[in-house]
């Protein structure tokens, strides 16, 4: 019997994990954040980004 695995919304992205879930690049994300479209917190050592600015952005809110 197979069990499904049901894991909490993300609350943030690595940048890794924002071009996977958005479908854009590196370089995309970077000019987004560096134009103040798209949030992004340093915590020790890494960079994330609120899945609400990810999402507001794919939305076309930001």
């Amino acid at each position: 019997m197979q069990t499904e695995k049901h894991d909490p919304p993300k609350i943030a992205y690595s940048i890794k994990e924002a071009c996977k879930a958005s479908s854009l690049g590196r370089t995309t994300i970077y000019s987004h954040i560096a134009a103040g479209r798209l949030l992004a917190r340093r915590i020790g050592g890494r960079t994330v980004i609120p899945a609400e600015s990810l999402h507001a952005l794919i939305a076309g809110e930001a």
